[in-house]
């Protein structure tokens, strides 16, 4: 499988070995075979741009997701999961904010963009605390394998 990495940001330093070593660890811990994923690092005029796009609120936000072969699909082409777009800065001020981890924070972003692209969602009250269990459960997984990203 390929994690591709596009850094257009200075903000936090991304180590693209890192980024690769967890998409590739939740994805087998969830049992999801795909061929490719990218994971795009942008700044914070991007996301507010795509934000505003897509969804129609031109606010910062943390992920953007884009899925586009669905994880279950059956079939023998190459499958590419999706695109995801994660704001290191709106991380880092968060995690300033909360006393955090930046890096734990953009790990869990990634995690986040990931679950969407496989079918989860949390716009409504019943699906958010389903995304909530979700992403502590593959935190706690990722930090038990060392995989969440580190400074």
């Amino acid at each position: 499988m390929k994690v591709l990495c596009t850094n257009a940001q200075d903000i936090l330093k991304i180590d693209e070995s890192q980024v690769e070593r967890l998409v590739e660890s939740f994805l087998s811990w969830k049992k999801v075979e795909c061929d490719e994923v990218t994971i795009h690092f942008v700044d914070k005029e991007k996301i507010t741009s795509l934000h505003a796009l897509h969804f129609d609120d031109p606010t910062p936000t943390d992920c953007i997701s884009f899925p586009l072969d669905a994880p279950q699909e059956e079939g023998s082409g190459y499958k590419i999961l999706g695109e995801i777009f994660v704001c290191p800065e709106v991380a880092l001020e968060y995690s300033q904010k909360h006393n955090l981890s930046p890096q734990r924070e953009l790990s869990l972003y990634i995690v986040h963009g990931l679950l969407h692209l496989l079918g989860f969602d949390d716009r409504d009250r019943s699906s958010e605390p389903i995304m909530r269990d979700e992403e502590k459960s593959a935190i706690s997984y990722l930090e038990q394998k060392e995989k969440i990203l580190n400074g």
